[in-house]
Formats: C-alpha cells, structure tokens, sequence
C-alpha cells in the first residue's frame, strides 16, 4: 500500500513553519509600532478653557492616526512604575509647580531611559523653580499681549513637525513672550513681531523648537491656548507629529 506522505508528522511540522515564513515575508519591514503617550494637564495655577476639549480632540487625532493615549491630571501617574508604559508625556496646559521632589526625579528618569517630552504652550509656565525642567522645555513663560492674529514664519522645512506647516502661516491664538529665548535647541517656527502688537523678542521670536536633552527628547509648541485650536487639523498635526518625533517613532 502507498504511504499517506501527509500523514508524516515531519511533513505536517514543515507545512505550518512555510506558513509561518510566508506570513513574516508578507509583512512590512518598515512599520514601527506607534507610541503610547500620557496626557497629563495638572493646573496649580491659571488654568485654560481649551484643556477639556483639547484632550478629546488630541486623543480623538491620535486614535485616528494609531497612537494610543491617556489622559491624567493626578500627579501620582508621574512615578517610575506608571511611566514605565508610556514613550512620551505630554505636558497639556500644565500651570505651576505641579510635582512633588518624588514625582520630579521620576520624570528625571523617563527623559534619562531615552523616552520623550512634549510641552504644549503653558508647559513653559510650569515648575518655575526646577532649572532641570526650565531647560528641557528649552524657555520660560514671561508674559503675553491680548490674543490676536500674528504670522509664524517656518524655520526648519525638513523636521517632520514643521515640514508640512505653511512657510508663512497667519493664524489667531496667545503669543508668549519667553524671559530668555531658548539656547542649543532646533527652531522650527518663530514669530513676525511685525504682524501683531505686544511681542518683545525682536526678529529672534522662537514659538516652537526641539533638542535633545539628558538622555531623551523634548518637543516644544507655544501655540495653542484657544479652545479653537483644537479644531484645526494643521495645528493638531503639528503636535502629532512633535509626538512621533519625541517618542522616537
């Protein structure tokens, strides 16, 4: 009688390993895994309208886009066991010194272990008194003229945060001056103080930059303080991808 050669358990073993092979050779050797972020909007201080509709239209744009997110504003999430998930924090609208000497080493750490920072505008208005932070947000709040409409000028045309930005994009938000301009840091959009009333920076008006910093990587846009923001997809995507870029994906 003809033996059944599929009934071999070498053939049988052999058939599911070329499927296997099969599916590994299909797949993309490019794609990456998108990062999973942590929104955090803890306020000790002035505390902004936009940060309850912001939340849900960043978390609604990065589910749209792959990058799983979650919202906190409970400092005890910024501790080396609950960080530990997350490639990168962002700092939503924080205001004032929002951590405790615990929580701060902790964050230490998380930039130290090569994860990311994102601070969006009144991240620079936060942990006045902590050098460490002042520098990897790369500037400090000093003050602001009313909200108006002003132009932002693109600096960098191939960092994957700016590239896609208009070269010069008006638009209509808070525009911060800082106490110092940002120093060893890469500037990606500055601001034409000739196009609205109140900047005190002169021509060197930087409004949005990176570096990295102490191990990790920290993004920075000081746009951002109107609820209307948050329904602008070119805005929305500037952060997106000052995400991708600081989460080293």
């Amino acid at each position: 009688m003809q033996k059944n050669l599929i009934s071999s358990p070498y053939l049988v073993i052999g058939f599911f390993l070329m499927l296997g092979a099969c599916k590994q050779s299909n797949s993309d050797p490019n794609q990456k895994e998108m990062p999973n972020v942590l929104i955090f909007s803890r306020t000790k201080a002035f505390r902004h309208e936009c940060i309850e509709p912001g939340t849900i239209a960043l978390e609604s744009y990065f589910k749209t886009h792959g990058i799983h997110s979650m919202h906190s504003e409970d400092s005890s999430m910024i501790s080396d066991e609950k960080l530990q998930p997350f490639d990168a924090i962002i700092f939503f609208q924080t205001t004032g010194n929002i951590l405790d000497s615990i929580q701060q080493l902790a964050l230490q750490k998380f930039i130290k272990s090569g994860k990311g920072f994102v601070g969006i505008h009144s991240a620079a208005d936060t942990e006045y008194d902590w050098p460490w932070y002042v520098n990897m947000v790369g500037a400090q709040f000093a003050d602001h003229p009313d909200i108006q409409s002003a132009t932002l000028q693109k600096v960098d045309t191939s960092h994957i945060a700016s590239r896609n930005l208009p070269a010069r994009w008006t638009r209509t938000d808070e525009w911060y001056n800082f106490k110092q301009p940002p120093d060893s840091v890469q500037v990606l959009m500055t601001i034409d103080e000739t196009t609205y009333h109140g900047g005190t920076m002169g021509a060197n008006h930087p409004m949005s930059w990176c570096h990295s910093y102490d191990g990790g990587k920290a993004f920075y846009t000081a746009l951002g303080h109107t609820v209307e923001s948050y329904k602008d997809t070119i805005f929305l995507d500037h952060i997106l991808n000052g995400v991708l870029w600081a989460a080293n994906k």
